[in-house]
């Protein structure tokens, strides 16, 4: 047993202590800080930035007073400045950078405004998006104008209809529920997703490393194969947790920080707050075993293989599984209650990611987590028994991997052992 700890605080300390890891936490920590300061980081630039200044050629003489009125109300960075001279020189001026465009107003036969706007480029959609909606709402007034209809016709006419929703199912989740629980989910699908790819890849390179410099030739004299497949394994766990903790605590004080801030449109929507203690349960509980899953998977296809090179050509149905479930839970987001997410989230290989999907957004039995929850740990239990003997004969193996093949000459060799 003693060995079994020496392999996995030795797997634990090495990868801790390299350089990639390092830089990598880094990196992320600082794009997970960079993001929840997101708003703080716009309003700086904001303060820095310059007003867009539109031309206005008024060919009516009476649309751009109106004009400038509306979009006070949608962007009061863009600022409308009459223009005199003629439309080419009025592009000159842009392309010389004195405006960001220029627009020409006019009136059609029936009386209602209309545009032409003109840039550098056709990349720019919001000061195009703002200034149509403000076109939109003088043409609206002119038009009712013209159909005689009062203020309050008006208002009534674009009233929004009343519509609410309500849920005949016991203590179905309020949309606010969901909007929480919508966040979180998307937050640990990509969690689930990159650390199982990242540290199940990290534990067939290290197995695969070993076997090129016939360190394993070492190790497998002292140590049985099996427990050093399993102390790799919880030695890469344990580093997987230790580089989300670092994310979880960078993330969970620069939240603290910017509460102010997150509040509107994205951050109402994807809210973070008053989030079940079961969802945040369930959610370590899938990741954990969808890392056992998958690491156990990735255990034995490294001892397959000799080189390097052949690891990601050996590990990518193993990948291929992963995206797909993370499309079916990206999927499953809009609609977690069709019977294809149902099906699949008692796929033990998909899970981790759909399982939790459900647990987070729906209301269901204690009976279906349960099952889900049993048939994983079943597999994980058949895959690391049968991974276990592919892993004892498969880190005997030497030479270019051919194919899965090579999974049934490693059960020969573990037979004669």
């Amino acid at each position: 047993m003693n060995n079994f700890f020496i392999i996995l605080f030795h797997t634990y300390l090495t990868k801790l202590k390299t350089k990639s890891f390092i830089i990598t936490t880094i990196i992320t920590g600082l794009i997970i800080v960079g993001v929840t300061n997101i708003p703080r980081i716009i309003e700086f630039f904001d303060k820095e930035g310059e007003v867009e200044k539109i031309a206005v050629i008024d060919n009516s003489a009476q649309l751009l007073d109106p004009l400038q009125a509306q979009l006070k109300g949608i962007n009061q960075e863009i600022e409308l400045t009459a223009f005199t001279d003629s439309f080419e020189e009025a592009e000159k001026q842009v392309e010389a950078g004195d405006y960001t465009g220029v627009l020409e107003l006019s009136m059609t036969k029936e009386q209602l405004p209309s545009a032409s706007y003109k840039s550098m480029s056709m990349a720019d959609s919001v000061v195009v998006t703002d200034l149509q909606a403000a076109l939109q709402q003088v043409k609206t007034v002119m038009a009712s104008a013209q159909l005689n209809l009062t203020q309050d016709q008006l208002n009534q006419l674009y009233e929004p209809v009343p519509f609410e929703r309500s849920a005949l199912e016991e203590n179905a989740k309020t949309e606010e529920e969901l909007n929480q629980a919508r966040g979180l989910v998307y937050v640990m699908l990509f969690i689930i997703y990159f650390a199982v790819i990242m540290y199940a890849s990290m534990i067939a390179t290290e197995v695969a490393t070993e076997k090129s410099s016939r360190v394993m030739e070492i190790l497998i004299s002292s140590v049985s194969p099996i427990k050093q497949m399993f102390a790799k394994i919880l030695g890469v766990g344990l580093l997987s947790l230790t580089q989300l903790a670092v994310f979880l605590i960078a993330g969970y004080f620069s939240i603290q920080q910017n509460l102010e801030s997150m509040q509107g449109g994205f951050f109402d929507f994807f809210g973070f707050t008053n989030i079940p203690a079961s969802t945040i349960i369930y959610g370590v509980i899938f990741f954990i075993l969808g890392y056992f899953l998958y690491a156990t998977l990735a255990a034995f296809l490294g001892s397959l293989v000799s080189r390097i090179e052949d690891v990601q050509q050996m590990i990518t149905p193993m990948t291929l599984l992963v995206v797909a479930g993370f499309m079916i839970a990206m999927f499953g987001l809009g609609q977690p209650e069709v019977g294809f997410i149902t099906a699949t989230s008692f796929i033990p290989f998909f899970t981790p990611m759909i399982m939790f999907l459900r647990v987070g957004m729906l209301n269901i039995p204690f009976w279906e987590v349960g099952l889900s929850i049993g048939l994983l740990v079943a597999t994980i239990i058949l895959l690391a028994v049968f991974g276990a003997r592919v892993y004892k004969g498969g880190v005997l193996m030497y030479g270019k991997s051919n194919s899965f093949k090579d999974i049934k000459t490693a059960l020969q060799l573990t037979k004669k052992k």
